[in-house]
C-alpha cells in the first residue's frame, strides 16, 4: 500500500470571502471550487501553479480563533533565495510579518505572516 502525498489541507476560517481574498492577494492562490450549502457559500478549494497541496478554507469560527498564533501551514518555496524575494514582497505591499531566520538544517523561514484569522503561514527553503 502506498501513500503518494497529502491531496489538500483544510484551514478554519471565520469569513471565507475576507480569508478567500487575502490567500489570492498575498500568495496568489486561486479559487478552484466553492462549496455551497443553503445557498452561501461556506468552504472553498484553493490551487497555485506548482504548489502541491491544494488548500481549502473552511467557515467554521472556534476552530479558526482556537489556530491563531499558531504555525499550522509552511509554504515550500524553491530556494533561500526566494525566501528574500518574497520578504521584499510583503514588504513592498504592506504585509506584516516576523522576517526572516534560519531553520532547522539552515534553511530560510519567514515567519510571522498571518491570514486574517491570525493563524500564522510560513514560508519555507531548505
Amino acid at each position: 500500500m502506498e501513500i503518494a502525498g497529502i491531496h489538500h489541507l483544510k484551514l478554519p476560517v471565520s469569513d471565507v470571502a475576507r480569508s478567500c481574498a487575502w490567500y489570492e492577494r498575498v500568495l496568489g492562490f486561486e479559487v478552484a471550487i466553492e462549496f455551497t450549502e443553503d445557498g452561501e457559500v461556506r468552504g472553498v478549494a484553493l490551487r497555485r501553479d506548482g504548489c502541491s497541496p491544494q488548500l481549502a478554507l473552511r467557515h467554521d469560527p472556534a476552530r479558526a480563533k482556537a489556530l491563531s498564533g499558531f504555525d499550522a501551514l509552511a509554504l515550500l518555496v524553491p530556494s533561500r533565495a526566494d525566501v528574500e524575494t518574497w520578504k521584499a514582497a510583503l514588504d513592498e505591499a504592506g504585509e506584516p510579518h516576523g522576517g526572516v531566520v534560519t531553520g532547522h538544517g539552515g534553511g530560510k523561514v519567514l515567519v510571522g505572516l498571518h491570514d486574517p484569522d491570525g493563524i500564522e503561514i510560513r514560508l519555507y527553503a531548505d
